[in-house]
């Protein structure tokens, strides 16, 4: 538990200060201006008060029980600091002080040094370099930070592991007048992790929604697992920076933190229910509709608007996140008939007229709850200056107070305006999410929709498979690995494959072009001839395959011709495989991501997986549903249906053979690369024709 940090009851200063610019004097009066409910205590040797609070030469000389303390003092002597606080009895301490794993490894050493102190007191450490946390909770006031953002009690909670972002965040929220309930930058984290922040979060009841800014994790399993548990109870929306090669760079240099170009973190918000941005205004505006309204049960939205062209604009935008406008029933239409003026649009969009006040929006708005073909509402509010825009609002709130379906306003005003102020402020303490562009306020809503959509959405758990020789695929793997080699050959490659029941083309093995020769007999012809050797990686590249070979004639020339023009690679040996032309040509592949376990990847396979780069990923393991979703995810998805006359594939096929893939590299996490490419999709089969395997 993190309470003595998130809730604590005293808070040490070591390293206050009398100078008014320094953090350890900033940290002090934040804590005095939030109101923060319990005792402070400056720590300096020097100076007899800090703030006008009583300072102490040490910790130890502090008369009260101390759970949590900042460290402020130069790096040096932090670790002495540690220990003091150890001593003292302190349950959590905030090192703001930077100079240490981020600079190096004198800076890596004393990091050491003061976690062994922590450890061996039982402290919990956040940070280094970090700004600190923040507990709008009336009941405490923590303002243990050096920001300068003084939010108000809300329900959404903020972690950031930038202090720079989570501060712009939280400017943001507060500029939007949205009320925030915990707030934590953590910077190095070598101690209090992202992972445990977003538990604690989960499990606090003042809660509703969480907004996370990350560069990535150091532990991405860790991350998986603990917000899983916490996506399924409260809305989670995430934000990661580091997407592009140039944005990695920045990221990597900020707080300690290596981002990389990776997919692996969108994959985790995909797999755990995440819902994910890539702009940080797009989140903080859609935080505004999840801190006040319902999710809804799905897409289908009414829109009520006294004005056309922002109607029209919000429209466009709710058909790009897939909601549907349906029309409204022959009932709902009646209804509308008897409370709205003459000049009025009745269908949906309701267009209730300039003229419209406290009334009319009320029984629109009543018409939409009752409608069961809506599952949220839209209002385009401009403040006529001949209605009572006051009423209109109250309306609104009333509406929205019920909870009965989401709702978002566009509010359209001139807030220069003494009396539309005063509307607004109607809008706000009734915590109706309002915008003043009809774009913002659609994407509000459909941030709304689209998470309603993750939280209906049942991946299922992974199939498993007991037709499987796991024993038998491990040895090969670990033969290989006693005998030093990262690159499997083509036969344990198959032999892998056909341990996993992942079907293959009929295949043997040979030395030379007559072994060549009798496995074509045997296989069948035509057959496939690929040369085998492990320091020709891309066969087809260096004319190491030869196709649709129809006699023996064929195989040995095929052969004689590879031995002599690839043998100074080394030792050479043949794959002679059945040849299976017709097919649609897939790739089915993996690679393994740091900490976390496999990527697995999907798409069109051959030559076009270098030229199109179509394809998509999921972690292992992965379920029926997700490689139903990777067939689909592709943007060439329609050719595997069939186009012009051709046959489609067999889906069900190539959804087993994923998850067949996805079983072995569960059991076998030794693999670190992986290609089934091509696969060769029928339509009453998938069979793979060549494949890699790296350890």
């Amino acid at each position: 538990m993190l309470d003595a940090l998130f809730w604590p009851k005293a808070v040490a200063l070591v390293g206050a200060s009398t100078k008014e610019l320094s953090i350890g004097n900033v940290i002090i009066r934040n804590l005095q201006r939030y109101g923060y409910t319990g005792q402070i205590y400056p720590i300096n040797p020097k100076a007899p008060e800090v703030c006008g609070l009583k300072a102490y030469p040490s910790l130890a000389e502090v008369p009260g029980e101390v759970d949590l303390a900042h460290i402020i003092v130069p790096s040096r002597f932090v670790p002495q600091a540690m220990k003091e606080c150890g001593e003292k009895g302190v349950k959590a301490v905030i090192i703001n002080t930077a100079g240490f794993s981020e600079l190096g490894e004198e800076g890596a050493r004393l990091q050491a040094e003061f976690l062994e102190h922590a450890r061996a007191y039982g402290i919990r450490v956040f940070g280094p370099n970090c700004q600190g946390i923040i507990n709008s909770d009336p009941k405490v006031k923590a303002y243990c930070n050096f920001t300068f953002t003084y939010p108000e009690p809300g329900s959404i909670s903020v972690v950031a592991l930038s202090g720079g972002v989570g501060a712009l965040i939280m400017q943001a929220l507060d500029d939007l007048g949205i009320g925030q309930r915990l707030y934590a930058s953590n910077g190095n984290a070598c101690d209090v992790s992202i992972p445990e922040i977003i538990q604690y979060y989960g499990e606090d009841e003042g809660t509703r929604a969480i907004l996370l800014y990350t560069e990535g994790f150091d532990k991405p399993r860790e991350f998986l697992e603990a917000a899983r548990e916490v996506a399924a109870r409260k809305p989670i929306l995430a934000m990661k920076a580091g997407r592009t090669e140039e944005g990695a760079k920045a990221a990597s240099s900020h707080t300690g933190s290596l981002a990389g170009v990776d997919i692996a973190t969108e994959l985790i918000f995909e797999k755990i229910g995440i819902l994910p941005f890539r702009d940080e205004g797009e989140m903080v505006r859609a935080a505004m509709a999840f801190s006040s309204q319902p999710i809804p049960k799905g897409n289908r939205i009414g829109i009520i608007t006294n004005t056309g062209g922002p109607a029209v604009i919000a429209t466009d935008v709710l058909v790009d996140f897939d909601l549907e406008v349906p029309r409204l029933s022959e009932a709902a239409i009646a209804r509308l008939r008897e409370t709205q003026f003459p000049e009025a649009a009745l269908e949906n969009p309701i267009d209730v007229v300039a003229t419209a006040g406290g009334p009319q929006f009320r029984a629109a708005l009543d018409v939409l709850l009752d409608e069961e073909q809506i599952d949220c509402i839209f209002i385009n509010f401009v403040t006529a200056p001949f209605t009572d825009t006051d009423e209109v609002a109250r309306q609104i709130v009333e509406v929205s107070r019920q909870g009965r379906k989401p709702l978002v306003c566009n509010f359209m005003t001139n807030l220069k305006l003494e009396r539309f102020q005063k509307t607004m402020a109607i809008l706000k303490e009734g915590g109706v999410p309002f915008y003043a562009n009809p774009g913002d306020a659609a994407r509000a809503l459909g941030a709304l929709v689209r998470y309603g959509r993750i939280r209906q959405r049942d991946i299922g758990v992974p199939e498993t498979f007991t037709d499987v020789d796991a024993a038998r695929a491990r040895e090969v793997i670990e033969r290989a690995g006693r005998e030093e080699r990262s690159v499997l050959s083509a036969e344990e490659v198959y032999a892998i494959f056909e341990a996993y029941g992942i079907p293959v083309a009929p295949w043997a093995m040979a030395d030379d072009a007559g072994q060549a020769v009798a496995a074509a007999e045997r296989i069948g012809y035509p057959v496939v001839v690929k040369v085998d050797c492990a320091a020709i990686d891309h066969k087809s590249d260096m004319g190491g395959v030869a196709v649709n070979l129809a006699d023996g004639e064929a195989v040995r020339a095929a052969v004689e011709e590879m031995q002599a023009r690839l043998g100074s690679h080394g030792e050479l040996r043949f794959l002679v495989q059945k040849f299976m032309p017709g097919g649609r040509e897939l790739i089915v592949g993996a690679s393994a991501e740091r900490g976390l376990g496999h990527l697995v990847m999907f798409g069109l396979g051959g030559i076009y997986v270098e030229v199109l780069k179509d394809v998509v990923f999921k972690i292992a393991p992965v379920t029926r549903t997700e490689a139903e979703e990777m067939l689909s995810g592709i943007k060439t998805a329609a050719l595997l249906d069939g186009v012009r006359g051709e046959a489609g594939i067999d889906r069900e096929a190539v959804i087993t053979l994923i998850q067949r893939v996805s079983q072995l590299l569960t059991d076998l996490p030794m693999i670190r690369e992986m290609d089934l490419n091509p696969v060769m999709a029928f339509a009453d089969g998938a069979v793979a024709v060549d494949g890699r395997i790296r350890i």
